[in-house]
């Protein structure tokens, strides 16, 4: 089994074509990434930016759950939970919006499981993108027609 401090500091893993993250036997799990899932989360990442003056957006945020380490594709972060978690290796509670970029790899009740994962470590919203570029936003309690963090994100990704 491993850390997420050894996966971070091992030479072998550096520079693969795929997402990485650890399940809670310390396991490393691998996605393969697509150019299409790079596209989205950097146009998400951009729009974000632009759309948001506080905080921080970050790509492939490494976050502590209850499953071992998962790396949520976009994040934004309050400066005060930044503060809290800017010099751990994985963060000890997810930043308030986390956002996964669906893959071709990924099942729907990954995606579901995923979310309920970075809920329970204290997100407040999660984003779920799909291989069309479709955005659906949800809250602990449900879907949301629209983000309530970020009201004027668009909930499709356009090329």
């Amino acid at each position: 089994t491993m850390r997420w401090e050894e996966v971070c500091e091992n030479r072998q893993l550096q520079d693969l074509p795929f997402k990485i993250e650890l399940n809670k036997w310390g396991q490393i799990v691998m996605s393969p990434v697509k150019i299409k899932h790079s596209f989205y989360q950097g146009r998400i990442q951009r729009l974000l930016e632009s759309l948001l003056k506080t905080g921080e957006v970050m790509p492939e945020c490494a976050i502590d759950t209850s499953d071992g380490v998962k790396v949520a594709d976009v994040v934004w972060c309050s400066a005060e939970r930044f503060d809290r978690i800017q010099e751990e290796v994985s963060a000890s509670i997810a930043p308030e919006i986390c956002i996964e970029v669906k893959s071709s790899g990924n099942t729907l009740d990954e995606m579901e499981f995923k979310k309920r994962l970075y809920f329970e470590s204290q997100a407040i919203e999660v984003w779920i993108c799909n291989e069309q570029g479709q955005i659906t936003f949800y809250n602990e309690q449900s879907e949301l027609a629209q983000s309530l963090l970020v009201p004027n994100f668009p909930d499709r990704i356009e090329r």
